[in-house]
């Protein structure tokens, strides 16, 4: 339910219905804050941005930058966490991610993490703003790189993170994946390992995956300043408990660490019911734990206690290099073989029947060699629709398994089955035998995709 825009008299309703610290969090009008639109220069570039600004005058505040997530990094996507945390007396500066070397498959946290650096080195220098108090915040994939920028700037006091990372970019995805196709009621671990291991591995050969192996761990083990890491207990984009372990590991031995999760909340620190779902609103006392701990933090205050690691019902997979047989040529060359296999058979007896001769061939082989092409089609469709959903719509499940595969699995053993009658029927049938030569392409095919299919999933159960 949105407070913003309604009177006075209904803010006051409201604070009797709700938790005084969801109020304090979400009900303060925009307009109470200061919002000014600043620019400042990173690696010979204009970045813009705005500044949130609590209301009010005073002495000069706490303040940090906002790292975005992934994605097109708008600074409007940030607006409403920088109003929360301005309700709590800290500055923000949010700006508009420099996209130019950023896309699907093209991703630079160095450099995003410079524009970080230079954001912070911009907001020590605002009037309103106490530089001795200034850090960074980041969220998700900024859960990457801000403490990377926190490395590389001088006189960052503090370092925030929601729904960080302690795995690398591909194995994040791949565990996502099957939190969502779970969701689905997908059961199948063979449909589950597809997803999650063969084609994420597959993919981050190919580069779909920016920086797919980009490691975190050696960021934080050079951070020497305060750090604050927030996780929601019903994270579902990544994995939690293993991102909350490698913080604690890495921070042992700063005594400025603090480690809290929230129950009932979603990756973004909203309100959630599933880990799924998005609700409306912060969960209570987020944006109050960040404004009081940066607050206290940069005040001399000692750190507030940890509490203790999120639950997590699985670890994330590693994703491993491709052994040879792996590897993208094999995969290619494999893929183009069954497609030419299984093409070559029908195509051929098309060509002849134009041309008015006999069709001289064996009734199976025709239907395997159509049902071969649909097997690999439908293979490498359905992996494409899992990449390009993130896992989240895999369409009607059957038996534990999304139904297009299901299809799929059935067709690939039909054109065993298939193949096998034809092979049986041409041995047999003399009259036939004329056709042994292109015969022999959906035979071969039939025998390829066999580890083929084995490989990709297809055979399993």
């Amino acid at each position: 339910m949105r407070l913003v825009g309604r009177t006075a008299a209904l803010l006051t309703v409201f604070a009797a219905l709700f938790p005084s610290s969801l109020v304090s969090a979400s009900a303060a009008q925009p307009s109470a804050f200061r919002h000014t639109e600043v620019s400042f220069t990173s690696a010979s570039k204009t970045m813009h941005g705005s500044l949130v600004v609590p209301p009010g005058e005073g002495a000069p505040r706490p303040a940090m930058v906002l790292v975005h997530g992934s994605g097109e990094g708008k600074r409007e996507e940030l607006r409403k966490q920088a109003e929360a945390f301005a309700a709590q007396g800290v500055v923000s500066l949010i700006y508009d991610k420099d996209t130019s070397n950023y896309s699907l498959m093209q991703r630079d946290f160095s450099g995003l993490a410079d524009d970080a650096v230079a954001a912070l080195d911009y907001l020590r220098g605002r009037p309103e703003v106490d530089p001795a108090r200034t850090g960074l915040w980041g969220f998700s994939e900024g859960g990457w790189v801000a403490p990377l920028a926190a490395t590389r700037a001088e006189h960052a006091a503090f370092l925030v993170v929601v729904g960080a990372n302690g795995v690398s970019p591909s194995e994040a995805q791949a565990w996502s994946y099957r939190q969502w196709m779970r969701k689905q009621g997908v059961s199948s671990e063979s449909v589950l390992d597809l997803a999650s291991v063969t084609a994420t591995r597959i993919a981050a050969e190919a580069g779909l995956f920016p920086e797919a192996d980009f490691d975190p761990q050696p960021a934080l083990e050079e951070l020497r300043i305060p750090v604050l890491a927030i996780w929601g207990a019903q994270d579902r984009q990544s994995p939690p408990r293993d991102a909350a372990a490698l913080f604690a590991a890495t921070q042992a031995d700063n005594p400025a660490f603090t480690m809290r999760t929230f129950p009932q909340a979603h990756h973004a620190l909203v309100h959630t019911t599933d880990g799924f779902d998005r609700l409306e609103g912060f969960v209570p006392e987020f944006p109050e734990l960040v404004g009081s701990w940066v607050k206290d933090i940069t005040g001399g205050a000692p750190a507030a206690a940890s509490g203790p690691l999120p639950a997590q019902d699985e670890p994330a997979a590693e994703v491993t290099p491709l052994a040879w047989y792996e590897s993208l040529w094999v995969q290619g060359f494999a893929l183009l073989a069954l497609i030419v296999a299984f093409a070559a058979y029908p195509l051929t007896a098309l060509f002849r029947a134009v041309r008015g001769r006999p069709r001289n061939g064996v009734a199976p082989a025709h239907w395997a060699s159509f049902t071969g092409l649909l097997t690999v089609i439908g293979s490498m469709s359905f992996v494409m629709l899992i990449f390009t959903g993130g896992g989240e719509e895999v369409g009607p499940v059957l038996w534990g398994r999304p139904v297009f595969w299901l299809a799929t699995q059935v067709l690939a053993l039909g054109t065993l089955v298939l193949a096998g009658a034809a092979a049986v029927q041409w041995w047999r049938a003399d009259e036939v035998r004329k056709g042994r030569k292109i015969l022999a392409l959906p035979l071969g095919g039939a025998l390829l995709m066999i580890p083929w299919g084995l490989y990709w999933g297809v055979f399993l159960p």
